[in-house]
């Protein structure tokens, strides 16, 4: 099949990323895959949640999208008083991503939230939220460790996310908003750069699949990530 600006199957879309896009936060990073944009800001707070173990760290997240991220308009998470469940449930896996790139004790009693905002939706919003996430993420860590405050840098590994897909029975990387709605199934990957995985999220949105499909896009998915956790690197210095 003929892809969106003639990609190939196994090919992410063009990413650009900017950091320190904005002067407050302890990082800040504008991700751009294709023609989606999230603004990825790490803020560092003292204190840690009740339920986290006395001298440890927390890492979470929150996920919103724009009211004209997408082709029309959608009425803020505030207007309805509460958190859309669409939301609530990206934001949770941002966080456990986020997490699992973090020693917590290395942190300390400490807070890091980074807030995920989409200012442009074309498919993969929540994929590229982890990868600038991670970035944004990573610059506090580093911040941290240059003023003194932690005495080691917490982050123990880099983390990065990207999607797959079925369309049209041809396994894609990477779907694009006219891809992923024309889907028979979506997946959404995160791993670390010692090549293993943190989460899978896969739904048969127009068919069921099987096993060896599920093992086709997750290659799809490592080959991808490799390639943005390298671009981590370059960014970062790591």
């Amino acid at each position: 099949m003929t892809r969106i600006n003639s990609r190939k199957e196994n090919e992410l879309r063009p990413v650009k990323i900017t950091t320190n896009f904005v002067d407050f936060a302890e990082g800040s990073v504008l991700i751009e895959c294709g023609r989606t944009k999230v603004l990825c800001c790490a803020s560092v707070e003292d204190g840690a949640p009740r339920h986290v173990p006395e001298g440890s760290g927390w890492v979470t997240a929150e996920y919103s999208m724009l009211p004209r991220a997408n082709r029309e308009r959608s009425r803020r998470d505030v207007s309805k008083l509460k958190l859309s469940p669409r939301s609530a449930e990206i934001q949770r896996l941002i966080g456990r991503s986020l997490r699992a790139a973090v020693d917590l004790e290395a942190l300390g009693d400490r807070t890091i939230t980074v807030d995920c905002d989409v200012i442009q939706g074309d498919g993969g919003t929540r994929t590229a939220s982890v990868t600038g996430g991670f970035i944004a993420l990573a610059m506090a860590c580093g911040r941290l460790v240059e003023s003194g405050t932690a005495e080691r840098n917490p982050i123990k590994n880099y983390v990065a996310a990207v999607s797959a897909g079925i369309v049209e029975d041809v396994p894609l990387l990477d779907l694009c908003y006219e891809e992923d709605s024309h889907a028979m199934v979506d997946l959404n990957c995160v791993m670390n750069d010692r090549g293993e995985l943190i989460e899978i999220q896969g739904t048969g949105e127009g068919r069921g699949f099987t096993v060896a499909e599920q093992r086709e896009l997750v290659e799809l998915c490592r080959d991808g990530i490799a390639q943005l956790i390298e671009k981590q690197k370059e960014i970062l210095g790591g």
